[in-house]
């Protein structure tokens, strides 16, 4: 969430952030400053009560010691109608703080200075591309053919066994994935990076204090009779190792990854474009996630940029970077970078990771704070990225690799899966 003062402060700045977002419910803005304004005043007339009544309180007892009886009595009288004030002055203030969350959790983030206007993926900025597309042989297969040629993977199955978009991997397919998983890990963790297990359910506020729910709560499967969710990326559970905790200074950075299965439902996605592993139900992702200080958080994420081309240029892929443009970012991102692969045998990019910085929007959320070396408390800011998602890279990997003979694997990934090819 935007912190009130933020809002109050820079009402112009968040105004044209939203504009280029293309949020059409600027209005909030207003009605947000205006409960704030009101939370205060009666914070202010609660305080100021509570003031008063503390002050008879004591001056009872001292009439009392006294032998002021009829006086003090008198004065218990008035701190009685001071105790109803209260009562009601909390009550409306409870109400208020209530109505001036379910706004704040509307509002999205505002983007970066950098993130170009635009109001879909079309208009997204592509700022980065390396690598050299091969030139595959006439006879060259999507994925999913390459997948069921060398049974690699097998779809029809784990329609079978829980539905389309639950694939089963099967040999050196399942040996391929296992190697991507512990090569992503490695990569990380010799970066820097400490490894992290965590559940793979969450209950509300850890999908609240990232910004999933309620902004993504139809995309997400949701156990009734537990009331937890499935995750939809490691970033939740690991970012939420930290909701409600006061950092020290001297603890920050901290950067985390972990391997997860990630569970979405996609809603709505049909088509070609979604065949194979284009688009799954759940699939397998190495995350990394970084807590900073505001002044480090932009160096941050181009650290966690340069980190994942490299992971990319291991893998032997071509691939581009784009920058997000304010229609296409992510409800608590405020600058995103979509690292895509090119995918040869469907002549078509494939995105594979997303490196975001959200600033303080979800520390707010998760009461995520550190105290300066000042001792002053403020938020931190908060940063993840897919270091990888499995599925396009494997589909990448398979089609840009393949030949007439077989499909080679790059040469940073034979020491993790035990083979150099894959042959009929």
């Amino acid at each position: 969430m935007l912190s009130l003062s933020f809002v109050r402060d820079n009402k112009e700045a968040v105004l044209q952030g939203l504009v280029k977002r293309g949020f059409k419910e600027t209005e909030l803005i207003d009605a947000l400053i205006d409960m704030d304004q009101k939370r205060r005043k009666t914070q202010t007339s609660l305080d100021q009560t509570l003031a008063s009544a503390n002050q008879k309180a004591k001056e009872i007892g001292r009439l009392f010691k006294t032998g002021n009886t009829e006086e003090a009595n008198l004065l218990k009288e008035k701190t009685t109608v001071l105790k109803s004030e209260t009562k009601n002055l909390q009550e409306q203030l409870q109400k208020i703080e209530k109505d001036l969350l379910e706004i704040r959790t509307k509002i999205p983030n505002i983007p970066h200075e950098s993130v170009p206007s635009g109001t879909s993926e079309e208009d997204n900025e592509e700022i980065f591309r390396a690598g050299t597309v091969p030139k595959l042989h006439e006879k060259a297969l999507p994925h999913w053919e390459l997948a069921a040629k060398y049974d690699l993977i097998d779809f029809e199955l784990g329609s079978k066994i829980s539905g389309a978009g639950f694939p089963v991997y099967k040999g050196k397919g399942a040996r391929l994935q296992r190697a991507l998983i512990n090569f992503f890990l490695d990569f990380n963790i010799q970066a820097g990076y400490r490894e992290i297990q965590v559940p793979h359910l969450v209950n509300e506020e850890s999908g609240f204090g990232t910004g999933q729910l309620p902004d993504k709560e139809g995309q997400m499967y949701h156990i009734q009779n537990d009331n937890l969710y499935l995750i939809p990326t490691a970033e939740v559970p690991l970012t939420n190792i930290y909701r409600n905790v006061l950092l020290e200074e001297s603890e920050l950075p901290i950067s985390l990854t972990g391997y997860t299965p990630c569970f979405r439902r996609e809603a709505g996605s049909y088509g070609a474009h979604v065949r194979g592993l284009n688009r799954l139900h759940q699939f397998d992702k190495v995350e990394i996630v970084r807590i900073e200080t505001p002044e480090h958080s932009m160096t941050a994420l181009n650290q966690m940029v340069e980190h994942i081309k490299k992971l990319l240029e291991a893998l032997e892929l071509p691939y581009r970077i784009l920058r997000l443009c304010g229609g296409d970012l992510g409800f608590t991102a405020t600058l995103t970078y979509d690292f895509e692969v090119f995918s040869t045998a469907q002549d078509r990019w494939l995105e594979i990771s997303s490196v975001s910085n959200f600033k303080s929007f979800q520390a707010e959320r998760l009461q995520l704070r550190y105290r300066n070396k000042e001792g002053a408390k403020q938020s931190v800011h908060t940063l993840n990225g897919s270091s990888l998602a499995l599925p396009r890279v494997l589909a990448g990997l398979l089609e840009n690799c393949q030949g007439p003979d077989g499909i080679r694997i790059p040469k940073a990934l034979v020491p993790y899966c035990g083979f150099e090819n894959i042959e009929s």
